[in-house]
């Protein structure tokens, strides 16, 4: 398995663009969000089997960004079950957050990482965690 650095180092390649880079870090929260909507929506266990699965991956990579995403993954199912409606809204989420995402990659002028590797699914979210930590000067 690759170090967590080379995951970042690979998906930051086509993540240069600073229109881009702003997409991604609206857009990435947004679909991991509504993933975790309309999974919800099929179920709650699903929608946390989702993120403990994910967790097991990032747990592989970094316990201290593992850890982080937990305490994300904890808010956005808390925000769901507050939600009258999750299903719907979550749908429509994901298609305007995707559609940003694609114009960031237009814009940037490369594809998509997971088109690469479906992997990268799970390190965008993560790739801006990894920001966020070294901005505050964390190790990861």
């Amino acid at each position: 398995m690759k170090a967590i650095d080379q995951w970042f180092d690979e998906y930051g390649e086509s993540h240069q663009n600073p229109l881009n880079k702003v997409a991604h870090w609206v857009c990435v929260p947004l679909i991991t969000f509504s993933v975790l909507g309309m999974l919800w929506a099929i179920h709650p266990t699903v929608a946390i089997m989702a993120v403990v699965t994910s967790l097991v991956f990032y747990m592989a990579l970094s316990w201290r960004i593992a850890a982080a995403m937990l305490g994300i993954a904890v808010l956005m199912l808390l925000i769901l079950e507050a939600m009258p409606a999750v299903f719907w809204p979550s749908v429509i989420i994901f298609v305007l957050a995707w559609i940003g995402q694609f114009i960031g990659h237009h814009i940037e002028g490369k594809k998509p990482s997971f088109l690469k590797d479906m992997q990268f699914l799970l390190i965008g979210p993560i790739w801006l965690l990894g920001f966020v930590f070294r901005k505050i000067g964390l190790r990861y």
